[in-house]
């Protein structure tokens, strides 16, 4: 199935619209029946029939079989964000007493669903230097339910070889989720490589214009079934009719945009990459990152994120290359048409600054649809204000 064909046409089903081109929005909460039995079959097995927009919703449907299509996966579910795709990746697959077994340094709302949430209900989690095969082996106990990657994550983007993972929790039985934001359907399909459940937060690229809040959980019609008939339907989580159709708006130019801003990271890298006041590039596809070769192996490309260590002495000039920036926001989140930085130095104090630490000197930027010589020029001129 092509992506033209799966972005434009697949789901819409316009004969049963008047032929509207863009796909209908359903704001309603409920829907009604002509016969006592054609409700019953309903309440019976929600997944199928519409009986309650808290369920199914013929707008979301559209997206959802997208989505599917997207990551060649059999089915998917779309959440009222990114972390509740999450949430609902997991919460359904343990139980008192099991074991999650993850990578280090996930999300932040991630890394308080397992050290926070789960460990009130008796769930508990080893977090691990994913890099490695060998610690997923080492860390894996007789109770390990899940396994649970973020490849690349989105400051430090280290990557996991997806395809060794998934044949390692096959081999126990253990199911693995992966945290796909960064690339997108578009730039890695981990279900391809046989990872279970892949989520995405919609927020970003999907959405693509800072307008709306999401998340997206594909996998095979088995899993996503037992999802949506126990805690889907429980906490109700789910995304509006009305931000299922902008996403389905966003989906008609995902691939442009990507390319765009693909190309714009890469020009703004080469421009800036020898300055003196740059200590380090942290990026997948540059070639002094770490794992390039496993990059370049299970990711078609990558996005617009990319994070420079400063060659700076104290948190001041930091603060003053950020604010600076003329073109480019400061601002957390990513993914849409606008450049966003986010600075580590944010998320502590200016006396718990550490000029030897290089977390500390991390700014994370996100190159959007901007021209990219703007950028450049703005990047520049902000770094010789240091």
């Amino acid at each position: 199935m092509d992506l033209s064909y799966i972005i434009n046409v697949l789901g819409e089903e316009r004969e049963n619209y008047f032929n509207a081109v863009a796909p209908p929005i359903m704001q309603t909460s409920n829907f009604a029946f002509n016969s006592i039995e054609d409700l019953r079959k309903a309440l019976k097995d929600e997944s199928t029939v519409p009986l309650y927009t808290r369920g199914i919703n013929p707008t979301v449907e559209i997206l959802r079989k997208k989505l599917a299509a997207l990551d060649e996966a059999e089915d998917a579910l779309v959440f009222s964000s990114g972390v509740t795709a999450v949430f609902m990746a997991v919460f359904p697959n343990v139980s008192a007493g099991d074991h999650i077994v993850s990578v280090a340094k996930p999300y932040s709302w991630t890394t308080k669903l397992f050290n926070v949430l789960l460990p009130r209900f008796n769930v508990n989690c080893t977090m691990i230097d994913g890099t490695k095969i060998e610690n997923f082996e080492k860390a894996i106990q007789p109770n390990t339910k899940i396994i649970f990657l973020e490849s690349p994550n989105t400051l430090t983007y280290e990557l996991q070889d997806l395809a060794a993972v998934a044949k390692l929790a096959r081999s126990k039985g253990i199911i693995t989720v992966i945290d796909n934001t960064y690339c997108s359907p578009l730039y890695q399909k981990p279900y391809k490589l046989g990872i279970d459940l892949v989520m995405q937060t919609a927020t970003k690229y999907t959405g693509g214009h800072s307008d709306t809040v999401a998340g997206i959980l594909t996998g095979s019609h088995e899993m996503i079934k037992k999802i949506f008939m126990a805690d889907y339907l429980n906490v109700g989580a789910i995304i509006s009719p009305f931000n299922a159709w902008l996403l389905l708006r966003s989906l008609r130019t995902l691939d442009i945009r990507i390319a765009k801003i693909f190309k714009s990271t890469k020009e703004i890298l080469a421009a800036i990459e020898n300055h003196p006041k740059i200590e380090k590039i942290i990026f997948p596809f540059h070639p002094s990152f770490p794992q390039y070769d496993l990059a370049k192996k299970q990711m078609k490309d990558a996005g617009g994120l990319f994070t420079l260590v400063l060659k700076v002495d104290r948190v001041e000039q930091i603060e003053r290359f950020c604010e600076n920036l003329d073109r480019i926001l400061t601002a957390v989140s990513w993914g849409g048409h606008e450049s966003l930085i986010f600075p580590s130095c944010a998320g502590f104090s200016r006396e718990e600054f550490d000029k030897t630490n290089e977390n500390h000197k991390m700014v994370r930027f996100y190159v959007g649809l901007e021209d990219s010589d703007v950028l450049i020029a703005d990047i520049l001129q902000s770094l010789e204000s240091i």
